[in-house]
């Protein structure tokens, strides 16, 4: 009876060990846990001051997007600035711009840079003058008018519209201005280089009727708002780049989801010190989700593609303006495939 008792109490103690060693078997063959990534600090240089512009940036700090992805602080910078030249610089991992600015630093500096994916997928640039003024309604009333027309990426963009359709510079006064539209309202100038989204906005909340000769639909139409990086950067920090571009898709999905939430934290946080015109902000905020970041082709593909068709318009555009480049040259979209095909889910 004593023996059968430790027979048993050894066969009990035996499996038990065996259960042990099996536990700890199958816990060593068991994934290790996925650590979270560290890409370090994050700056993003952005095109313009920290208004509703930036709504989707805001909302992927706010809400940790960044953060969860993987980069332990993030920079916004304010602009305007020469944002080839801070991404060039280091500076900034990635700056937000359009192809008509970064296709001649690349053409004519022989750059490293790609645009890797754009938020705005019409350009929101205009001509804006006075209906009771110059009233600046075709391309040729262009001529012979004095146009505002600010320092830097403007001054290409401006140079680009003359070139695309056909008029010489010296057919029209270019008058250095800056980014206050009041040169426009006080008479200084017949036409200012604003976006219909901003600066059109503010003059019409003043009182004045106003004509916009837009870019997109006067030989000029180009993707903005797009994000620019190095090609040491797609090469040896991809999944950074990766890892920013879902964080700003979901924080842009915020963004449209919630326009008014946007212009808040433009108004209340991020531009708190820049006494943004509040009625502005929340008009911009909506506006641009409905006529500039979505499109057919997002709603298909997802926010910030570019279609094959779109790069092609891209490029006329660009040739038109006097600079040959092709696609391989100026983007590269692989990234942003990438994210999509990973994250399935961000789509729609």
């Amino acid at each position: 009876m004593t023996t059968s008792k430790l027979g048993l109490k050894g066969r009990i103690t035996a499996l038990s060990a065996s259960l042990a060693v099996a536990a700890l078997a199958l816990t060593g063959c068991a994934p290790a846990a996925t650590e979270k990534a560290d890409f370090g600090d994050l700056s993003i240089q952005l095109s313009w001051i920290k208004n509703s512009e930036f709504a989707g940036q805001f909302f992927a700090v706010e809400n940790g997007y960044y953060t969860d992805a993987g980069f332990s602080s993030v920079n916004l910078v304010a602009g305007p600035a020469a944002t080839e030249a801070e991404v060039l610089a280091g500076n900034a991992l990635v700056g937000i711009a359009n192809p008509i600015s970064t296709a001649p630093v690349i053409l004519n500096e022989g750059a490293p840079l790609k645009i890797i994916g754009t938020t705005y997928q019409k350009n929101p640039f205009t001509i804006l003058s006075l209906k009771d003024g110059a009233n600046i309604e075709t391309i040729q009333d262009l001529i012979g008018k004095r146009i505002g027309v600010q320092a830097g990426p403007n001054e290409t963009l401006f140079d680009a519209l003359l070139k695309a359709n056909g008029i010489d510079a010296s057919e029209v006064t270019k008058v250095p201005v800056q980014y206050d539209p009041a040169p426009l309202t006080n008479g200084e100038v017949d036409g200012f280089l604003a976006y219909v989204t901003n600066e059109s906005f503010v003059v019409a909340d003043q009182g004045f009727e106003v004509t916009n000769l837009l870019f997109a639909d006067n030989g000029l139409p180009f993707v903005t708002e797009s994000f620019v990086v190095t090609q040491d950067s797609i090469d040896n920090n991809r999944e950074a780049l990766k890892a920013f571009l879902k964080a700003t898709i979901l924080g842009w999905k915020d963004a449209i989801a919630d326009p008014d939430g946007g212009a808040d934290l433009a108004i209340n946080n991020f531009g708190k010190d820049l006494g943004l015109n509040a009625k502005k902000e929340y008009y911009q905020s909506k506006t641009q989700n409905e006529i500039l970041v979505q499109t057919d082709e997002t709603a298909a593909n997802g926010l910030f593609t570019i279609s094959e068709a779109m790069i092609a318009q891209n490029l006329a555009t660009l040739e038109a303006a006097g600079y040959s480049i092709t696609a391989e040259q100026l983007f590269d979209l692989t990234l942003l495939a990438e994210v999509y095909a990973e994250n399935p889910d961000l789509k729609g």
